[in-house]
């Protein structure tokens, strides 16, 4: 372990492992904490109505920026999106923070959406190329303790900012931290050597704006159970259909062997994990009355497990990565299945602590797997770093807006959430079985 460490924290690696943490880490802070802010947002410059625009906003260009970042880091490494995208990112910030209207806010929210997915993708190009492939499971295990962090301590810092002194430091105290996350990777992306040549792809960038269009009408279709909504959402999977054909690699949808079976993980265990994520503390205060500082009290376990579980597996570069993939699928569908039992009236409440921390420990074994098997079958880290942020993001999109239909169709939190996690369920478990199929 003592070469891993040196590549992660010798004196040449330091400073870039500092900065890809702390620029994961402001993403994975700004999407966890603005949720708490943004009662405060919608009540200053809008309507309740509008709630969900600003999210909307930031997933609709978060795709296209994750397809553009991996375009250009194909063609021309990941230098010019390291570059860019924390000072589109940092702009986002600026204009939502000083936003005194509400199209100057969702202003913002698309600048930070285009700047994340964009640098999302080129973090991962640079892990690529800068750390050996035994040094990347350790790598993966601090991208995750990225997110793990924010969401432990986002919503409460988010709270105490709005509370204390305005929503507005919610995005404006976050700028410094950007600033110096740029300069901690900026030495490591000034000497890379260009990528490979490959064969451009054509209409990727039409179709990313086809994709985003597609996304934004399906979450506005789940928040419609009517006719109208279905007639959109309709014509949003007509959207994004031809769009993904394009955007993933050919066979995702059958999880044929290889680069494909991985991106189509992706998107299943990002389905089953955060969709239950996003609705476990409704079926916890809805159903059981528990006050939402308790609800939260899963989210923390599930978290806290996550981190451990990818530490771990950090410290095992040798252990084959489908093997763990699929012992982390089988965590997920046990602390989702466990959730069957909570989720009616006469369930027992206390159960959602452990099931979703076996749920956080398969979490934290699957999706760190992932990321490895994903720079291990890849030939276009670029094209397939950014497929596999759209399958996750399009799978998130997908099952929280079935959530949200469920809820206006089903007779109450109890039974609408009980169908939804037997869904979730079956994506986790569909996940156990296309495992093996991840080897490169």
């Amino acid at each position: 372990m003592s070469v891993v460490r040196e590549d992660l924290f010798g004196r040449s690696r330091r400073s870039v492992t500092v900065g890809i943490v702390l620029l994961i880490s402001l993403i994975a802070f700004e999407q966890m904490g603005v949720g708490t802010a943004m009662p405060a947002v919608v009540a200053e410059l809008a309507r309740v109505e509008d709630y969900a625009w600003p999210f909307v906003a930031f997933i609709v260009t978060m795709v296209v920026g994750t397809v553009l970042g991996g375009r250009v880091s194909d063609a021309r490494g990941p230098r010019p999106a390291l570059l860019a995208a924390p000072a589109v990112f940092g702009l986002g910030l600026l204009v939502a923070g000083t936003a005194g209207t509400f199209a100057q806010l969702l202003a913002g929210r698309m600048l930070q959406g285009l700047g994340a997915g964009a640098q999302a993708v080129a973090v991962y190009v640079l892990v690529a190329q800068v750390y050996a492939p035994r040094s990347r499971p350790a790598v993966f295990a601090l991208i995750s303790s990225a997110w793990v962090l924010p969401s432990l301590v986002g919503p409460p810092v988010a709270g105490v900012v709005t509370e204390h002194l305005s929503w507005h430091w919610v995005f404006l105290g976050l700028l410094p931290l950007v600033a110096v996350a740029a300069l901690l990777v900026l030495p490591a992306v000034r000497n890379l050597s260009p990528p490979e040549p490959t064969v451009p792809r054509r209409g990727v960038v039409p179709a990313a704006f086809a994709a985003a269009v597609g996304v934004a009408a399906l979450s506005w279709a789940g928040s419609h159970p009517d006719v109208r909504g279905g007639l959109v959402a309709l014509a949003a999977v007509a959207v994004l259909v031809p769009a993904l054909r394009r955007l993933v690699p050919p066979g995702t949808f059958r999880a044929r062997r290889g680069i494909a079976a991985v991106v189509a993980g992706r998107g299943l265990i990002a389905g089953a994990f955060f969709t239950t994520t996003a609705f476990l503390p409704l079926l916890l205060t809805a159903v059981h009355g528990w006050s939402l500082t308790a609800a939260g009290l899963p989210l923390i376990a599930g978290s806290l497990g996550w981190s451990a579980a990818s530490a771990w597996q950090g410290r095992h570069p040798d252990l084959p990565r489908p093997m763990l993939l699929r012992i982390g699928m089988c965590g997920i569908a046990v602390g989702a299945a466990g959730l069957l039992l909570v989720a009616p009236s006469w369930g027992l409440a206390w159960l959602a602590l452990p099931f979703w921390l076996v749920a956080g420990l398969g979490m934290g074994l699957g999706f760190s797997s992932l990321s490895f098997l994903l720079l291990a079958a890849s030939t276009e880290v670029g094209y397939d770093s950014a497929a596999a942020q759209l399958t996750d993001q399009l799978a998130q999109a997908t099952f929280v807006g079935l959530g949200g239909t469920l809820l206006a169709l089903l007779a109450g939190p109890a039974v609408a959430l009980s169908v939804l996690l037997v869904v979730l369920v079956g994506l986790a478990v569909v996940g156990v079985v296309i495992a093996p199929r991840t080897a490169a």
